[in-house]
């Protein structure tokens, strides 16, 4: 390093000598002309010399090795202008690995949850008492494709602790791009799926959808129904049917606290476990209409439903049609220790207007027959990202009040 180099950038960051330690390296000694600059240069982190503790001044320097130390002597509030303009173009290289660097790291963001739950079923004219015991892990994966997209993924491992042989499941089970064609969001691959406020539908699916609008919103989407359990759908004697693929498209409009939504979705080709046909249930549409108050704390919404299934129970045509009723008061927020909410429903859903029902109940033992009956629930936070809830339910059948259901469940969930 030229001496005129060294005092000008020790000079430039204006600090004296006397206020750091004694200079670390071994080959430039108390009396060396550069001893006080040096010292200050090491002190401040501009320069950092080689790892055998020495400075070697005498070593010609490469460009990029000086950009280097011009960058450094930048950060630390030194005015070294000329040196910057002269090593502008090795600056500018330095400066875009070190965005690409940092773009990179957090172009990638991993979070996770684990869930703890327990349930007790009580079911009557079934004659079956039944227990769950399992561990859920989640882990999400979200990356930035671009300024207009982005590629989330989540691998799920589920542990069954009720007979505890190792019959865990891992699964890499959703992967999907979020983005923007002009002012319509899409969302395309096998995602998270909600229909009828997850009454009607509340999984997964192999497919894409749209959205559109701010106060007035419409939205549509195309797919099959993904992995919606064993055996769920059991109409006209058929056991584990399943939908080949499913469509539909809703408007929606909100004012103020008030929203209301309308909605059609139409389940084809349904197979059964041999991949056969389904007579008589082939298709099925549902009509729903969804109306919403927010006062606050408090929320008050209702949904009706109508399906037009051809669905039998004891030889007899099933009720096709419904509604739920849900009333909320404030909610446990996973980052506010203390926070709570609570909720209760009121259900009365014909056959054909559930295919995959989000409550943790027994409604799907009702499929060919449609239910009624209620569920409260409480949640609270009980520390930071914690949140302990307790949910209960008792439903009955709708063509059979001596078909009952009730249910106790229990739950922790931990978000990291």
């Amino acid at each position: 390093m030229k001496k005129s180099l060294v005092l000008a950038m020790a000079m430039a960051l204006g600090v004296t000598a006397s206020a750091y330690a004694a200079n670390p390296f071994s080959d430039v000694p108390a009396g060396h002309w550069a001893y006080d600059s040096i010292s200050k240069l090491a002190a401040a982190g501009v320069i950092e010399g080689y790892g055998d503790d020495t400075f070697r001044g005498d070593r010609l320097m490469t460009r990029y090795e000086m950009a280097q130390i011009v960058a450094k002597a930048m950060a630390k509030g030194a005015n070294v202008d000329k040196l910057a303009a002269e090593f502008a173009d090795e600056l500018d290289k330095l400066n875009v690995r070190v965005a690409a660097l940092e773009k990179k790291s957090d172009n990638v963001k991993i979070t996770g949850q684990f869930r703890y739950h327990y349930a007790h079923h009580k079911k009557k004219g079934y004659d079956e008492n039944s227990h769950e015991n399992g561990l859920r892990s989640r882990i999400w994966i979200t990356g930035t494709v671009n300024d207009n997209w982005t590629y989330t993924g989540m691998i799920q491992n589920y542990q069954d602790l009720n007979d505890n042989v190792g019959n865990e499941e891992t699964k890499f089970q959703r992967a999907y791009v979020d983005g923007r064609l002009g002012g319509v969001k899409v969302r395309a691959g096998r995602h998270d799926f909600q229909l009828g406020d997850a009454n009607l539908y509340d999984t997964r699916m192999d497919g894409v959808k749209i959205a559109y609008g701010d106060k007035v919103k419409f939205g549509a989407y195309y797919g099959k129904p993904a992995d919606f359990a064993e055996g769920y759908l059991k109409f006209n004697g058929k056991d584990e049917v399943r939908y080949s693929k499913f469509f539909g498209a809703n408007l929606g409009y909100e004012v103020g606290k008030f929203s209301v939504n309308v909605a059609y979705d139409k389940f084809k080709d349904a197979v059964d476990n041999a991949d056969k046909k389904v007579e008589g249930f082939d298709d099925d549409g549902v009509w729903s209409v969804q109306a919403g108050y927010n006062f606050g704390k408090a929320t008050l919404g209702a949904i009706y439903l109508k399906s037009n299934v051809d669905a039998k129970y004891n030889g007899r045509d099933a009720d096709t049609d419904g509604f739920v009723v849900t009333a909320t008061y404030a909610g446990a927020e996973a980052a506010k220790p203390g926070t709570w909410g609570l909720t209760a429903k009121y259900y009365d859903q014909g056959a054909g207007t559930f295919i995959a029902h989000t409550m943790d109940g027994k409604a799907m033992d009702f499929v060919n027959q449609g239910f009624k009956g209620w569920s409260v629930a409480g949640s609270v936070t009980v520390a930071k990202n914690m949140i302990a809830t307790v949910e209960y339910f008792d439903i009955k059948g709708k063509e059979d009040s001596d078909m009952k259901a009730k249910t106790l469940w229990s739950e922790l969930a931990v978000t990291f």
